[in-house]
């Protein structure tokens, strides 16, 4: 089962959602504050540094930020965030596990 965690320094949230293989992430770090108007989420699968079934997403604006659910592949994902003019959050190039 994904925990849920709070890298609150960073802007980044992730909970578990309604099925037991997806979990909603939630960002308001740099991009957001520098008035991105669309937040990205990309997301891969695999080992830390060899992704594989890349995708990036669209999320949404939301009151709490921009959210978007994803679902989990073998329980683990690694994410990183951009924005529509392709400035990137890569968490200083360690981007964020989720497990």
């Amino acid at each position: 089962m994904i925990k849920a965690w709070n890298d609150t320094q960073k802007g980044v949230e992730v909970k578990p959602a309604a099925y037991a293989n997806e979990v909603t992430v939630c960002y308001n770090g740099l991009l957001a504050k520098s008035g991105a108007d669309q937040v990205y989420l990309h997301c891969g699968f695999g080992e830390p540094k060899r992704w594989s079934n890349i995708s990036t997403q669209k999320m949404d604006r939301t009151a709490k930020g921009w959210e978007k659910t994803v679902r989990m592949a073998e329980n683990q994902a690694m994410i990183c965030f951009k924005d529509s003019a392709n400035n990137w959050d890569n968490n200083s190039g360690f981007n964020w596990t989720i497990h």
